[in-house]
């Protein structure tokens, strides 16, 4: 089974605060709002490389949903890319203390393995994921928000599909 890498866009490729060097701010319009955000334009091919080395496929993880293929890929240069829906109606904690987006990251991952990059989870998301029955293996790397994701996360990331033999790319 090819693993997912899953991606979350704010706090992780838009980071929250004073950007490091190498971010353009960039204006999106959506649903008549006006939204700015960081990139770094180096995250694509980066993420692009860590795919390919591990045989994943990249799928994105966020509020964003299928905008972030109109507004994000282009700008750090990402294909468009599958969008797991969440709804984000539900507010930011689920019923048992996850995220509310964590269940629909289990249903959507199912027995695949799994890395997923996000700013918000947290032990009760791990704990949440550990106990869904029929969920493959998975590792959540929580991105600091006000430093977005770092070559130190995709090297967890790299590590971890590499070891555990779930890398199609070893």
């Amino acid at each position: 089974m090819k693993p997912l890498l899953l991606l979350d866009v704010d706090g992780v490729l838009n980071p929250i605060g004073r950007p490091a060097p190498g971010y353009r701010q960039f204006r999106c319009l959506i649903d008549d709002e006006t939204y700015v955000v960081h990139l770094d334009p180096r995250h694509g091919p980066r993420l692009l490389g860590l795919a390919a080395a591990t045989g994943a496929e990249l799928v994105w993880a966020t509020t964003w949903e299928h905008h972030a293929n109109d507004w994000i890929a282009p700008r750090i240069g990402l294909p468009s890319l599958p969008v797991i829906g969440v709804n984000a109606a539900a507010g930011p904690v689920s019923e048992h203390g996850e995220m509310f987006k964590t269940p629909h990251v289990a249903a959507y991952a199912g027995r695949r393995p799994f890395v997923w990059f996000d700013d918000q989870v947290w032990a009760e998301d791990e704990e949440y994921l550990r106990v869904h029955q029929g969920l493959g293996d998975f590792l959540l790397v929580h991105v600091d928000p006000a430093r977005g994701l770092t070559s130190r996360h995709l090297g967890m990331a790299h590590e971890w599909l590499t070891l555990t033999g779930f890398s199609q790319g070893s």
